[in-house]
């Protein structure tokens, strides 16, 4: 049935059909040295809340219960030009550089020693490193490996220790660069020479340290002409000795001829999502099978979001004497329908979570972020920030459970018609079901019925959903929007029902005992 004044969609649960295990990595972030993301976001000194360290607390607060469970740095583009000794060692003598990626001067008062101090104050969340294959190669990955990962009695892991860190970083997961099949990436390469780079870092890095988890860059959107071609050409070369291959994708609403925004499509952009995730797995088995491997090979997800490209928060500076530092770039404010896409996506990785282990969304703080900050004044969560906390919360730990989903149409340009209720089952590390589900309709509300397996006591039903679906929060209004109990939801206990209504363009989660 095609758009209609209302929408009908169930979802059937059981426990014997589960699609694989909620990796604690599929909910990462991603700090890059970009705009106001470290400096001011993160880390500020002269906040009111700055710790002896100089990190601002009320920030760490919200990274906390946002959930995050690892964090991918310092980049990014940044990272094809960067040297990550100018991070280390007494900060009065690391050297102001200039930034080619962001056009922005960096002065590397912040770098992999505060990064560490910084996730340790956060809780211990995991450090997931990117390495320069840009401007640099095999001996300067090599080096930092050993600068983070030996424990003592080289002149690298002196110098660690020299510089306050006695114990090795004991960095698990590391980025074979980034995005290398951009033109816009500095030292950018064809899929050849990056594989074959690519390979003899992975194998010098193994004969450091043997356990490393390491990613390979695969495409940096699902539309790159090179996609398919890069994926498998640099699989071939990488395959046995690489743990991941990376997917990157950032969504928003294209401009009509009119001026106005394909909304339709945009609210049905995990669709894109989970396809360009299949077309990878695919590749990954062809090639294991090609190869005739044992090993396996995920998939990072390692940058996702919704992203309004090309507008003016994201125009970066110009000139050849204007290189700020810490300027504001990539600020999106985030409205409800941004935050449904964005828990729409989530549901997309968790539908997947047999194939993708790991997944960072980019960026944490300031930049295109679920946090924002004011210097000096208050932290607050984006529309965004919601989700992500509250699908982190109940599924960590948990199982996917195979989607076995019907529902109505609705009519897309971009995608033809979907299912209008996107939806997805978790069971909890605690025994109960969490269900995720989108309302993609932008004017039909969804009865939506989960029928669920053994007996169920309770359900709790929250909704994120306004009125106005361009409502955000705001530095002067920073509370406009949150999620609220949606009371319409009822459980049938002798059936296993669950009955809720979904409004339009919304997000919600299902908690169920």
């Amino acid at each position: 049935m095609d758009q209609q004044n209302h929408l009908s969609a169930r979802l059937v649960v059981e426990d014997d059909f589960q699609v694989g295990a909620v990796h604690d990595r599929l909910f990462g972030s991603f700090v890059e040295h970009l705009g106001r993301c470290v400096y001011t976001g993160i880390y500020e000194p002269e906040h009111p809340t700055a710790d002896e360290h100089g990190f601002r607390r009320d920030v760490i607060e919200l990274v906390r219960e946002l959930g995050v469970t690892a964090v991918r740095y310092p980049g990014g583009n940044f990272v094809s030009g960067y040297r990550w000794e100018d991070g280390v060692g007494p900060r009065e003598e690391r050297p102001r550089r200039l930034d080619l990626a962001w056009h922005s001067t960096e002065t590397n008062e912040f770098g992999l020693h505060e990064m560490a101090a910084w996730l340790a104050a956060t809780g211990g969340n995991e450090l997931m490193e990117a390495v320069n294959l840009g401007t640099r190669g095999l001996e300067e990955a090599l080096d930092l490996l050993e600068y983070a990962n030996i424990p003592g009695g080289t002149a690298l892991s002196e110098r660690r220790r020299a510089n306050g860190a006695d114990e090795p970083f004991d960095i698990r997961m590391w980025c074979l660069g980034n995005e290398m099949d951009g033109p816009w990436q500095l030292g950018h390469k064809t899929a050849e020479d990056y594989g074959t780079l690519a390979a003899s870092v992975a194998a010098g890095m193994r004969q450091i340290d043997p356990d490393v988890e390491l990613v390979v860059c695969g495409s940096s959107s699902h539309g790159m002409p090179t996609f398919g071609a890069w994926e498998q050409t640099v699989l071939e070369r990488t395959f046995e000795n690489v743990d991941f291959i990376s997917c990157h994708a950032y969504y928003q609403p294209a401009l009509n001829d009119d001026g106005t925004r394909d909304m339709a499509s945009f609210l049905a952009s995990g669709e894109d999502m989970d396809g360009f995730i299949n077309d990878v797995a695919a590749i990954i088995d062809a090639t294991k099978a090609r190869l005739k491997s044992t090993h396996d090979v995920s998939i990072s997800f390692d940058e996702w979001n919704v992203w309004y490209q090309g507008e003016e928060p994201s125009k970066v500076p110009e000139g050849r004497g204007n290189w700020p530092v810490a300027p504001r770039l990539l600020e999106d404010i985030y409205s409800v329908a941004d935050a449904v896409v964005f828990g729409d996506l989530l549901i997309t990785l968790l539908k997947n979570a047999d194939r993708v282990r790991a997944a960072c969304v980019a960026q944490l703080v300031n930049v295109i972020a679920p946090i924002m900050t004011e210097p000096g004044g208050p932290a607050w969560r984006q529309t965004t920030f919601w989700p992500f906390a509250l699908t982190a919360r109940l599924a960590k730990g948990g199982t996917v459970l195979e989607p076995k989903l019907t529902a109505d149409t609705v009519a897309t340009p971009r995608y033809g018609a979907v299912n209008g209720v996107n939806a997805v089952a978790v069971r909890c590390a605690d025994g109960t079901l969490a269900v995720f589900a989108t309302n993609r309709s932008q004017d039909a509300p969804a009865a939506f019925e989960v029928t669920v397996p053994g007996t169920a006591e309770t359900v709790e039903a929250t909704t994120l959903h306004d009125s106005d679906p361009f409502a955000a929060n705001t530095l002067t209004d920073r509370e406009r929007v949150a999620p609220y109990a949606n009371d319409s939801a009822a459980l049938d206990a002798a059936s296993g029902t669950v009955r809720v209504t979904l409004p339009p363009i919304s997000w919600t989660v299902l908690h169920i005992r």
